[in-house]
């Protein structure tokens, strides 16, 4: 089979299948998906990695040829590092097959079947695409917010509508529960790196380490002892136990209402995320950047394209 019907079978298999499956690398074993598919390249990504790449058409000739001159197939332990994702991604042709049990990526007219008769599965593809990472999800959830807080006058929040309140204080606290993860990890990080006392200027504010005392009771028994031995009455720090009372109540028959003044707080609680609208309303986004003719237009029209195919990704996870 010449070399252009070849290609011409990679690129319609994967841009049939880019939505629907995650590839891997033969040796190291790294995840990655096909992102893009154009006449002289295949764009490919790794999530884990934050890592980008363009496989070209004359490198997969070359590998092409290579499989022909070698009848027993291409040893996949074998591969460079860089070369990996070219050998998964020829695999996905209908003409070469991915032989586990030899470790060869071979023509698939040579081993075309198993000793059953059966079509050879191949071991480089993960039906699925992975789910978008962390910083991904908070990414698309800040574009999200930072669009709606250029149309909205959020300052006075009766003049919103009932949907537009909703969608603010659903995405608002997306972006809060993610980035809080992120301030976690990135305080312990400063921790470990500024010593006490010490003090540190970023281009956007000023850190410092600090520290405050949190107080846990000792046990009963030695709090009790030095209270009788400075004659404090025990009756000065005793008293119900909450987590205690509850037992109680859930196993006799005291009510609530007789050991607890009860009162009622009202507030909002988030119950679910919309995933598929956060994909329209990114299209919605990329519609209009591509009205604007401008450099900084391309670069955020970039990045809305990007975030959209981390939401396919979610919704194909379910």
């Amino acid at each position: 089979m010449p070399f252009s019907a070849v290609w011409g079978d990679l690129l319609d298999t994967c841009r049939a299948r880019q939505d629907d499956v995650t590839l891997l690398t033969p040796s190291s074993r790294r995840r990655f998906t096909v992102e893009a598919v154009s006449d002289d390249r295949i764009d490919v990504a790794f999530p884990d990695e934050a890592d980008e790449r363009s496989l070209l058409r004359e490198q997969f000739e070359v590998l092409v040829e290579r499989i022909e001159a070698v009848p027993v197939g291409l040893d996949l332990s074998d591969l460079p590092t860089r070369v990996e994702p070219y050998a998964t991604v020829l695999s996905l042709a209908d003409g070469y097959v991915v032989d586990e049990e030899r470790g060869v990526l071979r023509a698939a007219e040579e081993a075309a079947t198993a000793a059953s008769g059966a079509v050879l599965a191949n071991p480089l593809v993960v039906e699925g695409r992975p789910e978008p990472t962390p910083p991904e999800r908070v990414h698309g959830d800040l574009l999200l917010l930072a669009d709606l807080l250029e149309r909205l006058d959020v300052d006075d929040p009766r003049r919103l509508s009932t949907e537009q309140l909703a969608d603010l204080y659903v995405l608002l606290s997306e972006v809060q529960r993610g980035a809080d993860q992120f301030r976690r990890a990135a305080s312990d990080e400063l921790l470990a790196r500024v010593g006490p006392g010490g003090r540190l200027h970023g281009r956007f504010g000023t850190v410092h380490r600090t520290s405050r005392e949190i107080r846990h009771p000792k046990p009963d028994e030695e709090v009790f002892a030095v209270l009788d031995r400075m004659g404090v009455p025990r009756e000065w720090v005793t008293g119900v136990d909450p987590d205690k009372l509850d037992v109680v109540l859930a196993v006799t028959e005291v009510e609530a209402g007789d050991v607890y003044d009860v009162s009622e707080q009202v507030y909002m609680q988030k119950t679910g995320v919309e995933p598929d609208e956060k994909r329209a309303r990114l299209q919605g986004i990329r519609d209009r950047l591509a009205a604007v003719d401008t450099d900084e237009a391309e670069a955020l029209m970039d990045e809305v394209e990007a975030i959209e195919g981390r939401l396919d990704d979610l919704l194909a996870a379910g």
